[in-house]
């Protein structure tokens, strides 16, 4: 049975590459929370005006937002940052948080991905949706993730760190590239942004050249095998999702955009295959700190011979209609508010 008359602020936006697909989600939540019959106040703590709408009640009208083809600018990200801890420490925003019965976390990256935003709840004593700070932090680094998946017995990849703008190319790194095409990634970021498959040594000075002095990028072999993403809400698995490519990866293009991919639910795969990815996924979730109150999204990759790869765990994975948490509640026979409904009562009382 619905709680209504809840009110709960939903932070969305934020400050970090993936802001457009946050606004995307927030207002998608917004609009399931309302069906729900609560009260929804949307703040976008990185914005000028925070206040994006609210607040709003059932039957209240909330605007579409589309994700565009590229991500917001880098240079932005500074002034976003600034503006959004000023608005989480004080404030009219801070005020709204303290007086909502429940945050709603459709934060993706960045701060709201890392355990930033989520550490400044905790300290407020104000409850919120999804994973606690130190799992979201563990999730979010991806070589340490990695290392806590691997002495939790999951098969993961080989990564090499390496920071372009100090450093020659490691030994590692070349030789990871002679033994055929590598990807490229930055440690710590989501949507696949700035990810590249990578076949020769020229190529990986081209995309070297256009890393930022501070970032570290994490190296792995490229997979050719198949894709697939599993969900996992409280203790639950949700059905596997593949992820057929009409380009070598899963980019933000192709994740974000009509055409890029096409994503199956439930994956046409053996039923024993899907339950050993079912079994992997939670156990990378448990293996991070999520627990039963949490929710995440692990992806794999199979290498050339068919057996799959743990290659990350999303802390906060995408909740716009397109994405693939949403895609993996229909295999469920969850609708959309449905979802929305189960994360939202996932919450520690």
């Amino acid at each position: 049975m619905n709680d209504p008359g809840k009110r709960v602020v939903v932070l969305c936006g934020g400050e970090s590459a993936e802001r457009d697909v946050s606004h995307a989600s927030g207002r998608s939540v917004a609009r399931a929370l309302l069906e729900h019959g609560h009260e929804v106040t949307l703040i976008d703590p990185a914005a000028a005006v925070p206040v994006v709408a609210g607040p709003l009640r059932p039957g209240d009208d909330v605007e579409e937002c589309a994700v565009g083809t590229t991500p917001p600018p880098r240079a932005d990200r500074p002034r976003l940052r600034r503006r959004m801890h000023a608005a989480l420490t004080g404030g009219p925003v801070l005020k709204l948080l303290r007086d909502a019965e429940l945050v709603f976390l459709a934060l993706h990256g960045g701060w709201g991905e890392d355990g930033h935003v989520q550490a400044l709840l905790e300290m407020a004593g104000l409850p919120f949706t999804g994973a606690g700070s130190a799992a979201c932090a563990a999730a979010w680094h991806k070589h340490r993730a990695r290392a806590v998946l691997a002495a939790a017995g999951l098969p993961v990849t080989e990564g090499v760190l390496w920071r372009p703008g100090t450093d020659e190319v490691p030994p590692d790194v070349q030789r990871l590239l002679a033994h055929g095409p590598v990807v490229t990634k930055p440690v710590a970021d989501g949507s696949s942004v700035s990810v590249h498959r990578v076949a020769s040594l020229p190529h990986l000075a081209q995309v070297a050249a256009d890393v930022p002095a501070d970032e570290e990028l994490l190296v792995e072999p490229f997979l050719p095998g198949r894709e697939f993403t599993v969900a996992v809400v409280g203790s639950r698995p949700l059905p596997v999702v593949e992820i057929e490519l009409t380009t070598p990866l899963f980019d933000y293009a192709a994740k974000y955009q009509p055409g890029g991919a096409s994503e199956i639910c439930p994956a046409r795969i053996p039923a024993d295959f899907a339950h050993r990815l079912q079994e992997m996924a939670l156990r990378a979730h448990q293996a991070l700190g999520f627990g039963a109150h949490a929710y995440s999204r692990t992806d794999f990759r199979c290498d050339a011979h068919g057996e799959p790869h743990c290659i990350e765990v999303n802390a906060l994975p995408g909740l716009t209609p397109t994405s693939l948490l949403p895609l993996a509640a229909t295999g469920a026979a969850w609708t959309y508010p449905d979802l929305i409904h189960h994360l939202m009562n996932l919450t520690p009382p």
